[in-house]
């Protein structure tokens, strides 16, 4: 495993840190007036989803672990578990499904999607960035409302609300950033 400097952890770099695996959520590099510079840590527990927040001087090491991504297909969600297949093994993996948290109601049948195992545990999942849905509740398209950034609320086939732009209308296929829960494009 590559040891990093405690400068050197950027957001997403999976950390072995107190003998548990961690992702880094969020991270802020402190200068204080007296004394040496340090990052501010948060840490997400990749096994039960604990929090943790650290501090890493320069000079302390920690090792980055890197995990192996798998694409796997989306079958089917029973008990609060989340099923994926290989398609290569047709080896069956089972994840909570908060593990995707707001992001959930994108997951579709048959989707495509990123598992990440260290060594052979899976641990996390990661939907595409892009996802085509179907609007199927927002106001009618008004002619002339051509103003740049005028947006109106839009309810999705998977029940989440977003904003599209004044052309869009009720019954259309829209492409929606999965990482900015936003509209993107016309599918």
């Amino acid at each position: 495993m590559p040891k990093i400097n405690g400068n050197e952890i950027r957001p997403g770099n999976v950390l072995e840190h107190d003998g548990h695996l961690w992702s880094a959520v969020k991270v802020d590099h402190v200068k204080p007036g007296k004394g040496g510079a340090f990052a501010q840590v948060e840490l997400r527990n990749l096994r039960n989803g604990s929090k943790l927040n650290e501090r890493f001087r320069s000079a302390d090491k920690v090792e980055r672990v890197r995990l192996e991504q798998k694409d796997q297909q989306f079958l089917y969600e029973s008990d609060g578990m989340l099923h994926f297949m290989d398609q290569e093994t047709y080896d069956q993996v089972a994840l909570p499904a908060d593990i995707l948290g707001d992001r959930r109601p994108f997951l579709q049948d048959g989707m495509i999607v990123k598992i990440e195992y260290h060594e052979d545990e899976a641990l996390n999942a990661t939907l595409p960035q892009k996802v085509t849905c179907t609007i199927v509740e927002t106001e009618p398209v008004v002619k002339g409302q051509t103003a740049a950034n005028s947006f109106k609320p839009a309810l999705l086939d998977n029940g989440v609300r977003v904003m599209v732009p004044p052309f869009v209308g009720q019954d259309e296929a829209i492409v929606v950033n999965t990482e900015t829960m936003e509209y993107s494009e016309r599918a």
